[in-house]
């Protein structure tokens, strides 16, 4: 059956400001020392298994310009554009109407495009699994990663070790982020896998289940691929997807819907969720400092600095994240990392746009 992948493109990355700004968000930036970016890497990565023409990008519509720039040999009318940013509900349907629409029915693998992966090979393979059990029937596969911490910043699945297909295990329900207790008691279960967010299945068995789970969502999607390829395509894509309910795709399908399947990879999976992920992908000195720029430090240690040409002088810095831009200087304690996103709000509120 052939294997198509739908990368989602359209967000924000807010706990990367300074650097991630919605004119140049996470997805488009560099992160790793190779300088490719996120975007470019989640394509690399699968092109042994998909080719490029079967690759779609669901992104803002903002960004086809960067997604062009950053993938000049990904056919452009694989680059599908939302008029508005959904959720992953009306993203994921969208990008299956249009995998529909061209080949019937395909296997299609859902990614985000600001993941990254130490084991390439290791996750080829997994993939390969998923995509084996993705075409028995109407399933839904996941990818789950073991976890070796409490982690209170993930969803998690629970499976069922007793009944499997292949590698697979069937799935026996999704839940929200976890306070520290639960999260330990996950952990100690080991029943619990970490929610990736990618998903591998046909594209009329998601389908099915938007129709079933998310009808008026599916109604809607079935007016977008009916205008595909007509000159009323971008009109009916704008009034359907103004009209969508933002739903996720764990809470509107997911967490009702049968056959779920999910494989635990050991692939080193890595989220980047916010600045201290650069202390896990990129290498530190004697101290545990990450610096990039022009940087001198002081008896400071345990601290990311992210810098540019101008000098940057750290004393005494220690558990520190301090990010130079442009524009913006930010300074902030790793503890504090995840209230990043509160800078942006009061950014809003005092009607600073320029800074976001």
């Amino acid at each position: 059956m052939k294997k198509t992948a739908l990368i989602m493109a359209g967000g924000r990355g807010e706990r990367f400001w300074p650097r991630s700004r919605q004119s140049l968000p996470k997805q488009f930036l560099s992160l790793t020392d190779d300088k490719k970016t996120m975007l470019q890497l989640t394509v690399e990565r699968i092109l042994p298994l998909v080719a490029m023409e079967d690759i779609f990008i669901v992104t803002n519509r903002g960004y086809r310009e960067l997604v062009r720039a950053q993938l000049p040999e990904l056919p452009e009318g694989n680059i599908l554009c939302e008029p508005v940013g959904k959720n992953t509900a009306p993203c994921i349907g969208l990008g299956a109407v249009h995998i529909a629409k061209k080949y019937g029915d395909a296997v299609m693998m859902v990614l985000p495009s600001d993941h990254l992966i130490k084991y390439t090979s290791l996750f080829l393979n997994t993939l390969t699994d998923a995509c084996e059990v993705a075409e028995q029937g109407g399933n839904l596969v996941t990818l789950g990663i073991a976890p070796d911490c409490p982690e209170t910043g993930y969803g998690y699945i629970k499976f069922q070790p007793e009944q499997t297909l292949g590698r697979a295990f069937a799935v026996e329900r999704f839940v929200e982020k976890p306070d520290l207790e639960t999260a330990k008691a996950y952990l100690a279960s080991e029943q619990y896998l970490w929610n990736s967010g990618m998903f591998i299945w046909k594209t009329s068995t998601i389908l099915d289940n938007l129709q079933a789970h998310l009808p008026e969502t599916y109604a809607g999607l079935c007016k977008i691929r009916e205008a595909i390829g007509t000159p009323m395509e971008e009109q009916v894509l704008e009034r359907e997807f103004q009209g969508f309910r933002a739903e996720s795709i764990d809470y509107g399908v997911m967490e009702k819907a049968q056959d779920i399947y999910i494989l635990s990879g050991a692939f080193g999976w890595d989220d980047v969720g916010s600045w201290l992920a650069v202390s896990r992908i990129k290498r530190s000195n004697e101290l545990g400092n990450v610096v990039e720029g022009n940087v001198v430090t002081v008896d400071t240690r345990d601290t990311i600095i992210q810098g540019g040409g101008k000098l940057i002088a750290a004393v005494g810095l220690e558990d520190m994240i301090v990010v130079d831009s442009e524009d913006a200087l930010l300074i902030c304690e790793k503890a504090h990392a995840g209230d990043i996103k509160k800078v942006l709000e009061n950014l809003k509120i005092c009607n600073r746009r320029e800074y976001l």
